[in-house]
């Protein structure tokens, strides 16, 4: 019987996506775990792999292809029940555009075998190792979904069939109002001066949207201050000299993402999240971290950051900026994040304002740190200063709030020993 392979929904707001590239063609035979393409979401170009085992015959919807709905059938496979023939595959679209799949599928979906019991030998859990990540990271218990892959083996699809956690009944909150529609922008005229024009790709249609309801939908306040740099630059030269044996750098960046974590967990009234009829204070401090991909900017997230070594610290976001320049985050790689930090320094930014990552109530702008007249010791001297802004929901955050904030940044920075406390 054939098998209809669907546009998957590889995060929980994934409405379309674009299919970026095929890995299989017609004739291949693939086993349950093959990556059979690349997907472009609205965050990141993931993998897809196969649920079920047999030959591809056909390809419906072709590599480049735009505005896949979820749910639509992409390709078709053989059963186990059946010869398998080949057919051609689709053209590549000679150009991404907006596709109406739904309406082009020549084949319609077709029900998956029904699943089976898990066979395992001694309770070990047979699952796909994308399963296994993908339970590890979302807290599901593998021990209570029943595999539809072949023997049972559980595959990403059978994760949306695991049983919800018991929660004690508690009153639903109000919906929050939704915010105000934004409006499409009008084409702007060109004058008659040439230019080249290139169509947006999901991740950034994404980022024009989150940030213009940002502005239009959070009232901002910025807050600014100076910070002496020399005791970081001096401890980070001792701790690369002391980490050089094991292979570990530290960056600026490291230092500073550490010192923003430190920082909220002393000032918790900054590590919250407006949320419509309620405020929601985290325990816990997850930094998300800027970086310039080709797609556009993304911010992986360094969990727990607070409770972290600087030196896991840099490990972690050396490995996480690595894969999002390849586009390989997984969602929950960058899903997430109770605040943000933004470094243009590299580029000698002095001093910038950036735009709060909704659902979040802070970010932190730093800038380049340069040589500047400074007052150390009551004295007028020559000192490395860097100036950082902090950006605040003004409805979860008061001002003196949130300069306490900036106030536990600056003391850390500038008596750093209490980032390896």
């Amino acid at each position: 019987m054939p098998i209809a392979i669907k546009m998957p929904a590889l995060s929980p707001t994934m409405e379309e996506g674009t299919l970026a590239r095929w890995l299989v063609k017609p004739g291949d035979t693939v086993a349950a775990g093959d990556i059979l393409a690349e997907i472009e979401t609205d965050k990141a170009t993931m993998e897809f792999e196969a649920v079920d085992e047999g030959v591809i015959t056909s390809i419906a919807i072709p590599e480049g292809t735009e505005g896949v709905k979820v749910g639509t059938v992409i390709a078709t496979l053989t059963g186990e029940d059946e010869p398998a023939v080949a057919q051609p595959a689709a053209p590549a679209a000679a150009a991404p555009v907006a596709a109406a799949p739904a309406a082009t599928a020549p084949v319609a979906p077709v029900a998956a075998p029904a699943p089976v019991a898990v066979v395992a030998s001694s309770d070990r859990i047979i699952a796909s190792p994308l399963a296994k990540r993908l339970a590890a990271a979302q807290g599901i218990d593998l021990a209570t979904i029943t595999g539809s892959g072949p023997k049972g083996r559980i595959v990403r699809a059978d994760l949306a069939k695991a049983p919800a956690p018991a929660a004690a009944p508690s009153a639903a909150p109000a919906p929050a109002a939704p915010p105000p529609p934004v409006a499409k922008p009008a084409a702007a005229p060109d004058f008659g001066i040439p230019y080249t024009a290139q169509k947006l790709n999901n991740v950034r249609k994404t980022i024009a949207r989150r940030l213009t309801e940002a502005k239009q939908t959070i009232p901002h306040i910025y807050l600014t201050l100076d910070v002496r740099l020399d005791p970081l630059l001096k401890l980070r030269g001792q701790l690369n000299a002391a980490l050089e044996p094991q292979g570990i750098k530290l960056s600026v960046n490291d230092l500073l993402i550490k010192a923003l974590a430190k920082a909220l967990v002393q000032v918790p009234k900054c590590n919250v999240s407006f949320a419509g009829e309620e405020l929601r204070s985290f325990s816990r401090v997850d930094i998300s971290v800027a970086v310039a991909a080709p797609s556009g900017l993304i911010t992986p997230i360094i969990v727990d950051a607070g409770a972290k070594s600087v030196s896991a610290v840099a490990v972690e976001m050396k490995a996480l900026a690595a894969k999002a320049r390849e586009g390989k985050l997984q969602p929950h790689e960058y899903q997430g994040g109770t605040a943000s930090l933004s470094n243009l320094g590299m580029f000698g930014i002095k001093q910038f304002d950036a735009v709060i990552n909704p659902p979040q109530a802070m970010i932190l702008a730093v800038g380049a740190g340069e040589a500047r007249p400074f007052v150390v010791d009551g004295a007028l001297a020559v000192a490395t200063v860097m100036s950082a802004t902090g950006s605040f929901d003004h409805r979860a955050i008061d001002g003196a709030d949130g300069a306490a904030l900036m106030q536990a940044f600056q003391h850390l920075v500038e008596n750093p020993l209490a980032l390896i406390a």
